[in-house]
C-alpha cells in the first residue's frame, strides 16, 4: 500500500478522498489555490502547499506545479479526483513519467476512451449498442448531408469530451450550419478540439450508467446501474440506484456491455459506461467518463463498495477485493447536488460567505461537502458545494428520508439549489418514476411555493407513509430481485 498519496483537487471529493486515505492509514498531501487558502480539504490533510492563484488554469491545472509538489512532499501515489485534470492522459503520462502512481486509468485508456468517436467505434467492436449516427471525422458539409440522410431532429456533440460541452440538438437543415459553427466554437474552448460529431436525438430516453472496477489482472467487474436522467442543460441534477426501469435481465445485458468494452479499452480502475435508454427499454452506449463519479455515493450505499479504496488498492497492484457474485444491490440510495446557485432565477450562481451552516444528520443520511461556517463561495469553481446522499429500504423509504434531510440542511449567506431538490422529492412524477432527461427543462416549474403547495405536500406525505406500509407494492424489495414488470404490476408506470 502506498505510504503518502497527494490530492490533486478541492472541495468535497478532496475531503472524501483524504478521508478513504486516513482509513486506509495513508499520508495525505493537499494542494490549494490562493482562493482555498483556508478550505476544509486543506485543514484536514495531514500537509498543504499553495499551487497558485485562483483562476484554475493557474493553479489547479498547473500540471508542472502539482508534480513538482508531489515530489517535493515524496507522495507515491496522486489521487485526481474529478474535474480539472483527472481525464486528462498527458497529466496521467507526467505523473507515471516522475516515478509516481496514477490513481485512475493509464493514459492510453483515457485517450481510447476520451474521444467520444474512438468510444463509439469501439463499442460497436464488441457487439455493444450504439445510437444510429455518424461517427467518422467530415467536414461540416458532410456533416448536414449525413444529418438529412439519418433525419432530424439530431445531436451535434464534441467529439473530445462531454458534460454538455458543444453539444447542440439541431431539429431542422436550417439550423444546422449556425449550430455547427457554435458547438465547433465550444469545443474548442473547453476541449481544445473542435471537432464534432452527429447522431440520432432520442426522446423519451433514461440515462441510465453502470460503474465497473478493473484491475492490473484482468478482472473486470460492475457494480450495477444509477439512474442520472434529471438533468438540466445536460447537467445531472439527482442520481439513484439503482432504477427503476433497470430489471435484472437488462442489468445483466447492460453489465455485461460495460465490463466488455472496459476490457476491449484495457481499461483498469474506476470507470463508468453511460447508456440511453428508450421508451421500449432498448439501451445505446454513450460515453465511458474514466474517472471517478460525482455520483458514486448512490453505488456505494447500495453495494456496500467503497470504491475509492478499490481504486487506491488496484494502483498500488492489488487484485479487486470482490467477484462479480459478490455484488448484490441492497435498498435504494438516491443524491441530490446541492450548488450555489438561485433555483428561482435561473439557476444564476450564488457568491459570498457562509453565515450559517446545519447539516442534515440521523440514520441512513451522508453528506460530502466541504462547507463550514465562514467559508466564502466564490465564482472561480464549480458551483457544486456539497452532495446530499440517504439510503433506505425501499425507494419510497428513500424519498422520504431524503425530504426529511432536505428540510434539515439549512445553508445561509449564498443561494442554493435545496428548494429545487425539495421540490423535486414532492413531485408526484418524480415519486412514480415518469421522468426522462427532459422532465425537468420541458415539464417542471420553479415557483415559490402558496398554500396550495403545502396542501399538496401534505396529501403527498401521506400517500407516501401509506405505501410506506406497503412496500411490496412501492417498489422493488432491499435484495433487488423483482424485475420491473413487478412496478408495472403494481399500478405504476415507468
Amino acid at each position: 500500500m502506498f505510504k503518502k498519496i497527494l490530492v490533486a483537487n478541492r472541495g468535497e471529493i478532496a475531503v472524501r478522498i483524504l478521508r478513504a486515505c486516513r482509513e486506509l492509514g495513508v499520508e495525505t498531501v493537499a494542494v490549494y489555490s490562493d482562493a482555498d487558502r483556508n478550505a476544509l480539504h486543506v485543514r484536514y490533510a495531514d500537509e498543504a502547499y499553495n499551487i497558485g492563484p485562483a483562476p484554475a488554469r493557474e493553479s489547479y491545472l498547473r500540471i508542472d506545479r502539482i508534480i513538482e509538489i508531489a515530489l517535493r512532499a515524496k507522495a507515491d501515489a496522486i489521487h485526481p479526483g474529478y474535474g480539472f485534470l483527472a481525464e486528462n492522459p498527458q497529466f496521467a503520462r507526467a505523473v507515471t513519467a516522475a516515478d509516481i502512481a496514477f490513481i485512475g486509468p493509464p493514459a492510453s485508456a483515457i485517450q481510447a476512451m476520451g474521444n467520444k468517436v474512438a468510444a463509439r467505434k469501439l463499442a460497436m467492436r464488441v457487439g455493444a449498442p450504439v445510437i444510429p449516427g455518424v461517427y467518422d471525422t467530415l467536414d461540416d458539409f458532410a456533416i448536414v448531408q449525413a444529418a438529412d440522410e439519418i433525419g432530424y431532429p439530431v445531436m451535434i456533440k464534441a467529439a473530445a469530451g462531454g458534460g454538455g460541452k458543444g453539444m447542440r440538438r439541431v431539429d431542422s437543415s436550417d439550423a444546422m450550419l449556425s449550430s455547427l459553427a457554435r458547438a465547433h466554437s465550444e469545443a474548442a474552448a473547453a476541449f481544445g478540439d473542435d471537432s464534432v460529431y452527429i447522431e440520432k436525438a432520442l426522446t423519451g430516453v433514461r440515462h441510465i450508467e453502470f460503474q465497473i472496477l478493473a484491475d492490473n489482472k484482468g478482472n473486470v467487474i460492475h457494480l450495477g446501474e444509477r439512474e442520472c436522467s434529471l438533468q438540466r442543460r445536460h447537467q445531472k441534477l439527482v442520481e439513484e440506484a439503482p432504477s427503476v426501469v433497470v430489471d435484472e435481465k437488462m442489468r445483466a445485458a447492460m453489465g455485461s456491455a460495460a465490463v466488455n468494452i472496459a476490457r476491449a479499452a484495457n481499461y483498469v480502475n474506476a470507470g463508468t459506461l453511460e447508456f440511453l435508454v428508450d421508451k421500449d427499454s432498448n439501451f445505446y452506449f454513450l460515453e465511458m467518463n474514466t474517472r471517478l463519479q460525482v455520483e458514486h455515493p448512490v453505488t456505494e450505499l447500495v453495494t456496500g463498495v467503497d470504491i475509492v479504496k478499490e481504486q487506491i488498492r488496484i494502483a498500488s497492484g492489488r487484485p479487486l477485493s470482490l467477484r462479480q457474485e459478490n455484488i448484490i444491490m441492497r435498498g435504494w440510495a438516491i443524491e441530490c447536488r446541492v450548488t450555489a446557485e438561485d433555483p428561482f432565477n435561473g439557476f444564476l450562481p450564488s457568491t459570498g460567505k457562509i453565515t450559517n451552516l446545519q447539516e442534515p444528520t440521523g440514520p441512513g443520511v451522508r453528506l460530502e461537502t466541504g462547507l463550514y461556517e465562514g467559508m466564502e463561495v466564490s465564482l472561480f469553481y464549480d458551483p457544486l458545494i456539497a452532495k446530499l446522499c440517504v439510503w433506505g429500504e425501499t425507494r419510497a423509504a428513500a424519498i422520504v428520508r431524503m425530504r426529511r434531510a432536505l428540510s434539515e440542511f439549512q445553508i445561509m449567506g449564498v443561494s442554493t439549489s435545496i428548494p429545487f431538490h425539495q421540490k423535486i422529492m414532492e413531485s408526484t412524477n418524480f415519486i412514480g418514476g415518469h421522468f426522462d432527461t427532459r422532465f425537468v427543462e420541458e415539464k417542471f416549474e420553479m415557483k415559490h411555493g402558496g398554500s396550495e403547495d403545502k396542501e399538496r405536500v401534505a396529501a403527498l406525505v401521506g400517500a407516501l407513509l401509506t405505501h410506506e406500509r406497503r412496500q411490496t407494492a412501492l417498489t422493488i424489495p432491499p435484495t433487488n430481485t423483482v424485475s420491473g414488470s413487478s412496478w408495472r404490476k403494481h399500478g405504476w408506470k415507468t
